[in-house]
């Protein structure tokens, strides 16, 4: 009954090579990350390198393409999902099935799975939906932002992704870019101390490690601070255009946010699209390689956005594998393909075999892509695990929302000349009328990036509370609610409505469609606007992600509040309208009278604005004092004069 001596040998034979095979230096967790590093891309072949360098959209994954081609990445685009309301799990589910072709690949090296979420998880149904940058920008709060980052962190692992594009840390210069609402403010100062929202996506890394990339742990992401550099300056605001400036202004005003993000650890940085003085910067080797990796030391990787290397050609893709040459040689590690992987494959090995690209600059970008996956341990934890789906659209990231939005408002006007503050409004009416577009639509109310790149219209397409859902449940229950999204005088005339609340602005737009030279609301807000504040008192809610026009219309309306693009959580704009808090939000950018002063920031020779930079009164709550507040930014007045006029006010409003 023995065992064959043929069988023994062979089973031996079976068991040292097992044993053999166990120790990989660049799997030991053990080793430090440079020694890793060294071991794994000593044993990596060209074609293994470059596939590494390639990030593809989900869309045209595959287990086989990801196992057969070394894909470094995969991403969802804007909207890209698994399934229409897919929940966490079916991320978690198509996540790992992709990264289960990584890990049968040869080295086994894992992708890495990235998304854009800008305001929260912004693609994934029932998530929190957060402000968008500009509300943020507003709130002048960078711990609340932190706070933010770690919140999206958490719903964004919960559906098994460790990657996303945010933040955005452009300095929005011209309110007509269709991305301003990405930028935090006009004011760089500002969009710099927003950068602590890097801290709350990747983690605080240790002291030793300033300037590292650094993820720390499961329950956060990697970071992409975006879009280098420039992007908000384009000439006339529009989108993808010409950013025309000298070195020095450049400097000073678009990169030190970038600086600051690299402090913090960030992991990666993304191109913009936009070029600097006409040259592009998907290949602009002095500031790619010369001053963001030479000059700032930056030690992550440097990815190209959507298509970007398409772009460097006018047609795009006109000359692809010059695009290829240009951008790699300016220093990009990672391009965004997203679909054509084997022609960006093919051109970029005929560029090394031609030695037109030399191999140190595709190890250094190998290395750099490595660097990141070490160290947020893609390596020992390639697979995500169902443990938080609970964090998703969950009811303490909604709390957080909500004081994000109640902290983002600003208030412009309360009251008119001679009257007192309307605002807050009183809970117990009568009867009160809710008008506008914006009044009862999650989707114009959340903006673009939320569930589809441009944004949805409606109240179906993710879980939330509408304006009117938050005033129906903050105000008393014998208060009756009319609601009209378009009234006619004559039906405000006829009732006796104790006040009214009209809620106006922008529909949902991203990038290039949300460029505008008019700056309008969209119909019928105005004649909504003229119909009710004609006849009954009237606070005004612009819902926007810029200033729009609107000078025409304040002398009419009683008070006017700037809620940008509050997200999914409306109970935070009814939590300072009826009083519970107090507005605090000051304006993150100037805002103008017409657009024929555009572009037009603080500082500038022909500054004249309806409201300027960091503009905004407040109101104690549940009390109508009010006191105008404004930043540094802005010109001072004699603290005295403010004093004395506070004071007769206050006397006059009170009766005391």
């Amino acid at each position: 009954m023995g065992i064959s001596l043929v069988k023994l040998v062979v089973w031996v034979s079976w068991l040292a090579m097992a044993v053999g095979a166990e120790y990989v230096k660049y799997k030991d967790p053990k080793q430090p990350v440079a020694a890793r590093i060294k071991d794994l891309m000593s044993k990596m072949t060209l074609a293994e390198k470059i596939g590494q360098m390639a990030q593809i959209d989900r869309s045209v994954a595959t287990e086989q393409i990801l196992r057969d081609y070394s894909v470094g990445s995969v991403l969802s685009g804007g909207g890209s999902e698994p399934l229409p309301e897919a929940k966490a799990e079916d991320w978690i589910n198509m996540v790992n099935a992709f990264q289960n072709g990584s890990l049968s690949s040869r080295l086994g090296i894992p992708m890495i799975y990235g998304i854009d979420a800008i305001h929260g998880h912004n693609n994934v149904y029932n998530a929190t939906i957060f402000p968008h940058n500009v509300g943020l920008g507003a709130t002048g709060d960078p711990e609340l932002v932190k706070k933010i980052g770690a919140a999206t962190a958490l719903e964004v692992r919960a559906t098994g992704i460790p990657y996303v594009f945010a933040p955005c840390i452009a300095v929005c210069r011209d309110p007509r870019w269709g991305r301003c609402y990405e930028s935090y403010s006009e004011d760089h100062k500002v969009v710099e101390q927003m950068t602590d929202i890097i801290l709350g996506l990747q983690g605080d890394p240790p002291t030793s490690r300033k300037g590292v990339p650094y993820v720390g742990g499961k329950g956060k992401v990697a970071a992409c601070a975006k879009h280098f550099v420039g992007d908000g300056g384009t000439t006339g605001g529009i989108n993808e255009n010409n950013t025309v400036i000298d070195m020095h202004g450049l400097l000073s005003m678009y990169m030190p946010a970038y600086s600051q993000s690299i402090i913090k650890g960030v992991s990666t940085v993304m191109v913009s699209y936009s070029s600097w003085n006409g040259q592009k910067m998907h290949a602009n080797r002095e500031l790619i390689s010369g001053f963001l990796k030479n000059t700032l030391k930056f030690k992550g990787f440097v990815i190209s956005d959507w298509q970007g290397i398409d772009r460097i050609t006018s047609p795009p893709h006109a000359n692809y594998t010059y695009s290829v040459q240009a951008a790699i040689q300016a220093g990009i590690d990672m391009v965004m393909v997203p679909f054509n992987l084997t022609e960006f494959i093919d051109d970029l090995t005929y560029l090394v075999d031609s030695k037109v690209i030399l191999m140190d600059r595709i190890d250094d970008a190998v290395q750099r892509i490595l660097q990141v996956k070490f160290t947020m341990g893609l390596f020992e934890t390639p697979m995500a695990d169902f443990s938080l789906v609970n964090e998703l659209g969950s009811q303490a990231h909604r709390d957080l929302a909500r004081e994000a939005v109640r902290k983002s408002l600003v208030l412009l006007k309360n009251g008119k000349p001679g009257s007192t503050p309307l605002l807050p409004l009183p809970k117990k009416a009568s009867k009160i009328l809710v008008a506008g577009t914006h009044a009862d639509n999650l989707g114009y109310q959340c903006g673009g990036w939320t569930i589809n790149w441009q944004g949805f219209t409606g109240n179906n397409s993710t879980r939330g509370t509408t304006i009117l859902g938050a005033i129906k449940s903050t105000v008393e229950r014998s208060t009756e609610i009319v609601f009209r999204e378009s009234p006619d005088a004559n039906f405000v005339k006829s009732n006796k409505f104790d006040y009214a609340i009209v809620v106006v602005g922008e529909p949902p737009y991203a990038e290039t469609a949300g460029d505008s030279t008019n700056l309008t609301m969209i119909d019928p807000g105005p004649s909504a606007i003229n119909n009710v504040c004609g006849t009954v008192k009237c606070v005004v809610v612009i819902i926007s992600g810029r200033p729009i026009v609107i000078e025409p219309y304040v002398s009419a309306i009683d008070a006017l509040v700037a809620a940008w693009l509050p997200g999914t959580e409306g109970q935070g704009v009814t939590d300072v309208l009826y009083g519970d808090y107090r507005f605090s939000g000051k304006l993150p950018r100037t805002w103008f009278k017409t657009v024929d002063q555009l572009p037009m920031n603080v500082g500038d020779s022909h500054y004249d604005p309806l409201f300027p930079l960091g503009f905004g009164l407040k109101t104690e709550s549940g009390a109508s004092i009010v006191s105008r507040s404004t930043s540094s930014a802005t010109p001072r007045r004699p603290g005295l004069f403010i004093f004395m006029i506070t004071v007769t006010l206050s006397f006059y409003i009170t009766g005391k």
